[in-house]
C-alpha cells in the first residue's frame, strides 16, 4: 500500500477488517449504539462540533466510550483500553489507523459509525450500519493538499438527492472517503467508484471494506477510469469550487479556472450513460455580469437528454471566497489567507463574477434520439428542510408523461386530480374601501414548496381537478360558469397546468404511467 511517493497509505488486511468490524459491531460502536451512549443533548452538541458534552457522556461507556473519546473527541487512550476494545493493535499501527504516542493511543483517521435507514422504525433490520473512514478534521491534517473530507453538508445533501431506484449499474465519480458508493450500495446491483487521489481511495476502501459493502474502486482523473463502458446511474460530487486554475485541496479545486470543469463534465457524463440512465451532481456556476445564468448553464447540455438544473443558492465572491477558507481551516484574517483571498477576488473582477450558484443538476439520458430534450433551470424555493431524492425521482416522471401528453389533445383528455399537500393562499391589503385581494396562490406544503400565482378562473380549475372529469370537460365548465369563449380559455389553460403538473401540483388520476 505504498504510494509512488513511497508514502504508505492506510490499509487493513482482509481479516483484520472482518475482525475490526467485529469489534466495532460488539462494542456497538454503531450509529444507534452512538446515539443511545451519549444521548441527544450530547449528541447534538457533537454534531455542532462541541466535544465536551459527549465526552462527558462517554465517561462510564466502557469499550463502546474507549472507541468514542478515540475516533469521534480525538482523545489519547490508555493502550490496555484500546486493546480491550480492538485487539491485537499491531495492524492497526502498521495501516496508519492509528497511532501509539508516549501518552497512550491516539487516532490516526476519523472512523465514523454512518448508517441509512431502512425502514420507519429507528433500529430495523432493514437499517445499514456503515463506517465512513477520513483524514481527521484537525487544522493541520486540512492543510494536506489530498486531505480527504468525511461526511460533510455537501455529500449529505447529494446523498439525500439522489434517486434510489433499482439499477444494475451505479458509477460514483470522484467517491472521496466512499460515502455514495456506501448509499448506493442499497440500490445497485454494481458500484464502481473512481478517484483520482490515492488516498482518497484508500480511505475509500477502508469505508467500504469495513462496511462490508462490495465497490469496484479506480484510480484516475475525471472519466479515464471508465472509458468506454455505461451505467445506468452516475452520482457525483467533483471538484467544483470556482476561482483561479489552480489545486489547493483535490477534493475541492478542478485545476480549471472558473466554473469549466463542471461545464465539460456535464458535457461529457452523457455518453457514460445507458438509454433511460440518470447522472446527479452537485456544482457551482459563476454569475457573470452581463450574462443571464441560466441560459449560461442551460448551454452545457448536450444533446439527447434531458436536465433539471436548482440553484439552491447564490453568494457574493466575498462569501464565496470566505466558505470555502473556513473549509479548509484557514482563519480568514490570517496573512496567509487574506493572500490568497486577494488572488481569489482580483481573479472574480477580472472574469465580471457577481456572484456563485451552488446547486443540484440532474441528467437523463434518451431512450430515442428524436425525443426534444425537457431543460429547466431555476431556482429552488424555500429552506431544503427534506431530502430531495422524492422530487427528483416524481420530475423525471412527470417529465416523461408531460412528454406522452405533449399535444393540446392529449392533455385535455387527461384526468387530473389536485396533490393532497396543495394550500390556496389568499393575500389581502388595506385600501380605503377596507380589505382587497392582492394575490392568489397555490402551493406545495413541504419541500421544495413550489408556489404559482392564479386568478379566480384557475383556481376554481384546480378546485376541480378531482380525478374524475377530463380537463377538456372542467374548461367547458368553466367557460360556461365565467361567460368565457371555450377557445380562449383552453389557450390561457394548458401552458399553466403543464407548469402545475410539472411541479406536482397536479398529478394524473391515473398515476405516472406515461402509456
Amino acid at each position: 500500500m505504498a504510494r509512488d511517493d513511497g508514502q504508505v497509505l492506510p490499509h487493513l488486511d482482509p481479516a483484520d477488517v472482518e475482525r475490526v468490524r467485529g469489534c466495532f459491531t460488539d462494542a456497538g460502536y454503531t450509529p444507534d449504539g452512538v446515539r443511545a451512549l451519549l444521548g441527544r443533548s450530547a449528541h447534538d452538541a457533537l454534531t455542532r462540533g462541541e466535544p465536551e458534552p459527549a465526552a462527558r457522556a462517554s465517561r462510564d461507556g466502557g469499550e463502546l466510550g474507549t472507541l468514542v473519546r478515540l475516533f469521534l473527541l480525538d482523545g489519547c487512550e490508555p493502550e490496555p483500553a484500546v486493546t480491550a476494545a480492538l485487539g491485537d493493535l499491531d495492524p492497526l499501527l502498521a495501516g496508519r489507523i492509528v497511532r501509539r504516542t508516549p501518552d497512550g493511543i491516539v487516532a490516526g483517521l476519523d472512523v465514523r459509525p454512518y448508517g441509512e435507514a431502512g425502514g420507519d422504525d429507528p433500529g430495523s433490520p432493514d437499517d445499514a450500519n456503515w463506517w465512513v473512514v477520513s483524514d481527521l478534521d484537525s487544522p493541520a491534517s486540512r492543510q494536506d493538499r489530498e486531505h480527504v473530507t468525511g461526511v460533510g453538508g455537501a455529500s449529505l445533501s447529494l446523498a439525500a438527492a439522489t434517486v434510489r431506484r433499482p439499477v444494475a449499474s451505479l458509477l460514483d465519480l470522484g467517491t472521496g472517503c466512499g460515502v455514495q458508493a456506501l448509499h448506493a450500495s442499497r440500490h445497485a446491483a454494481r458500484v464502481v467508484g473512481t478517484d483520482l487521489a490515492p488516498r482518497a481511495l484508500a480511505l475509500a476502501r477502508l469505508s467500504c471494506e469495513l462496511s462490508g459493502v462490495p465497490v469496484e474502486l479506480r484510480e484516475g482523473p475525471w472519466l479515464e477510469p471508465v472509458a468506454g463502458e455505461r451505467f445506468d446511474q452516475i452520482v457525483s460530487n467533483p471538484p467544483f469550487v470556482p476561482g483561479p486554475a489552480r489545486v489547493d485541496y483535490v477534493y475541492r479545486d478542478s485545476g480549471q479556472a472558473g466554473d469549466s470543469a463542471l461545464a465539460a463534465l456535464v458535457a461529457d457524463l452523457p455518453e457514460l450513460l445507458n438509454p433511460g440512465g440518470i447522472a446527479q451532481l452537485l456544482g457551482s456556476w459563476l454569475n457573470v455580469r452581463g450574462e443571464n445564468w441560466p441560459d449560461r448553464v442551460r448551454a452545457w447540455i448536450p444533446d439527447g437528454c434531458d436536465a433539471w438544473i436548482l440553484q439552491r443558492e447564490a453568494v457574493d465572491p466575498a462569501m464565496h471566497v470566505g466558505t470555502w477558507q473556513r473549509d479548509a481551516g484557514l482563519v480568514p484574517s490570517s496573512r496567509s489567507a487574506r493572500a490568497q483571498a486577494t488572488t481569489w477576488l482580483d481573479w472574480m473582477d477580472a472574469e465580471r463574477v457577481e456572484g456563485v450558484g451552488f446547486g443540484f443538476l440532474l441528467l437523463r439520458r434518451h431512450h430515442r434520439a428524436d425525443l426534444a430534450p425537457r431543460i429547466v433551470v431555476e431556482d429552488l424555493p424555500g429552506e431544503l428542510t427534506d431530502g430531495l431524492g422524492p422530487e427528483m425521482a416524481g420530475w423525471l416522471d412527470r417529465t416523461t408523461w408531460l412528454r406522452a401528453h405533449e399535444s393540446d389533445a392529449d392533455l385535455l383528455a387527461a384526468t387530473l386530480r389536485l396533490a393532497p399537500e396543495v394550500i390556496l393562499e389568499r393575500a389581502s391589503g388595506v385600501g380605503e374601501q377596507g380589505w382587497s385581494e392582492l394575490s392568489t396562490t397555490v402551493r406545495r406544503w413541504g419541500t421544495p414548496s413550489w408556489e404559482h400565482e392564479v386568478d379566480d378562473v384557475a383556481a376554481s380549475l384546480l378546485a376541480g381537478c378531482r380525478g374524475d372529469l377530463p380537463l377538456s370537460e372542467l374548461v367547458e365548465l368553466l367557460a360556461v360558469a365565467h361567460d368565457r369563449p371555450v377557445d380562449a380559455l383552453v389557450s390561457g389553460t394548458l401552458d399553466p397546468v403543464r407548469e402545475l403538473v410539472r411541479h406536482g401540483l397536479l398529478v394524473p388520476a391515473d398515476g405516472w404511467d406515461p402509456a
